[in-house]
């Protein structure tokens, strides 16, 4: 088969790492806390940079402070497991060929915490592009078009692999074959934002990506 998957991006937090139910806990309690009408808090910040959770949530200069030392407590406390069968699916595609990036929109401080805890998972990584590499959060494109172009391959040669709602609308409006992983959401939530659905990578192989991307692009107009 001829080879369409050139380069895989991937989104850190519930799509690589089992994280979402810790941060979900992390930003609920914030949320109570700091933010009026709080309750659907952790919903409405997930994927999102710290830097644009302050822009539209938390304001006020002390606030941040207090939020930004609370965070920074958390993460270096955190575990990162694998999502199943990550390591295996990246160990095939760096057999493969296949560039990979991970496209995040956590800070450089909290991936020091990461590669401390999960450096044979970041090992097969070509680029870890963090939220200090792009200007606009997710949802918008800007993070995985980034992504593409530093390995200067065509949006149609790529893969988006996502969990969380405005991470798929980031790499849907990106132009790019985009895999949501029901690992954080329920795959009917999720089914409508991204063009496949996977519950995790255990079914995945290089084979089976580079087949549903052939698919994709030969169905697609252009």
């Amino acid at each position: 088969m001829e080879k369409y998957l050139e380069t895989a991006l991937f989104d850190l937090d519930g799509t690589l790492v089992d994280t979402e139910g810790q941060y979900t806990r992390f930003w609920a309690q914030v949320g109570e806390e700091l933010v009026p009408d709080g309750r659907t808090f952790a919903l409405k910040v997930k994927g999102r940079t710290l830097k644009s959770i302050f822009e539209d949530y938390i304001t006020a200069p002390a606030a941040q402070a207090e939020v930004r030392r609370r965070l920074s407590a958390f993460e270096a406390t955190m575990d990162f497991p694998s999502v199943p069968g990550a390591l295996d699916f990246l160990a095939d595609l760096r057999r493969h060929g296949v560039h990979m990036a991970v496209v995040t929109s956590s800070d450089k401080s909290k991936m020091r915490n990461v590669e401390a805890k999960a450096a044979r998972l970041l090992s097969f990584f070509d680029r870890i592009l963090t939220a200090e590499d792009f200007t606009a959060s997710k949802p918008a494109p800007d993070c995985y078009l980034l992504g593409a172009k530093v390995f200067g391959t065509p949006l149609d040669h790529c893969i988006v692999f996502e969990d969380a709602p405005n991470g798929l609308r980031a790499g849907m409006s990106a132009g790019i074959f985009t895999i949501g992983l029901a690992t954080s959401y329920p795959r009917e939530v999720i089914s409508g934002m991204c063009n496949r659905v996977e519950d995790d990578f255990l079914h995945l192989d290089f084979m089976r990506a580079n087949g549903l991307l052939a698919d994709f692009t030969r169905r697609t107009p252009g």
